[in-house]
């Protein structure tokens, strides 16, 4: 939820300019997710997250244009489907502005496909590895973009892709907005990520992170997730300086509940 809040704040300034923006997913997974599904139903992970904002009032701006973004796909009032970054990105940018997507999964690859069969025009769909693919579509011809970097991390290797892509993307398009998600847990790849992705910055960036609890006795599973952010918008830390409190208040779930917020400007 953190990368959804993020996405729609750094999409809302992108498209203030006239001229013409490429979003591009590395990992854009299936578009869209039915809650009512009985795999959603099992885990039941989004009542920790979506479900404990739904139907809040008087929240920080932020929230309340994430909660927007969320509200178009369950227009009756109902929480029953959640919007996938690619959903939200299509969702929220114009007519002008393309999405160019990569999942390498087949199902979600096919779900994705079926999800824009009627957005080709704006939308590109690729059945393959987001790291390579990325090389392919940097610099965008109207040299404004927005890349979103987020694999599973379930194979550690996506740690040193992750460095690897970035410190080429860079190469090919210094000034192009990049955010990478990478989630918290107990794993040293994982700690060491945002120091790596820190020295490869040549810009402003900003990195936040939520922790919602305390990291499990076993060592398994995730407790929290963070964004790594190079060239972000000028007005993203005030906003998120804003939100996270309050996200720590209604998602944290123990006293580990807590945040970081850096920013650096050059």
């Amino acid at each position: 939820m953190l990368k959804h809040v993020v996405l729609v704040q750094v999409l809302s300034y992108l498209r203030t300019k006239e001229t013409p923006l490429w979003f591009v997913d590395t990992h854009a997974g299936a578009g869209a997710y039915s809650l009512d599904s009985p795999y959603a139903q099992k885990k039941s992970e989004f009542k920790d997250g979506i479900g404990r904002l739904w139907g809040k009032n008087h929240l920080p701006l932020a929230l309340a244009e994430y909660l927007q973004q969320v509200r178009k796909l369950n227009p009756d009032g109902a929480l029953r489907h959640y919007p996938g970054s690619p959903r939200i990105a299509l969702q929220m940018l114009r007519e002008q502005d393309r999405l160019q997507l990569f999942e390498l999964h087949s199902t979600e690859s096919e779900l994705l496909q079926k999800h824009y069969a009627n957005a080709k025009r704006r939308v590109s769909v690729q059945p393959t590895d987001g790291f390579a693919g990325l090389k392919s579509v940097l610099p965008p011809a109207s040299r404004r973009g927005l890349v979103l970097i987020d694999p599973s991390y379930e194979d550690k290797e996506d740690y040193r892709k992750v460095v690897m892509a970035m410190r080429d993307a860079l190469k090919r398009f210094a000034t192009g907005v990049y955010v990478v998600w990478y989630p918290q847990v107990q794993r040293q790849d994982s700690q060491d990520l945002p120091s790596q992705l820190k020295q490869l910055a040549q810009g402003d960036w900003l990195q936040v992170s939520l922790t919602v609890k305390a990291a499990a006795a076993d060592g398994l599973g995730l407790h929290g997730s963070g964004l790594f952010i190079f060239n972000p918008p000028w007005n993203l830390e005030a906003s998120l300086q804003a939100v996270m409190p309050v996200l720590v208040e209604l998602l944290g779930q123990d006293r580990k509940a807590r945040f970081k917020l850096q920013f650096e400007q050059t």
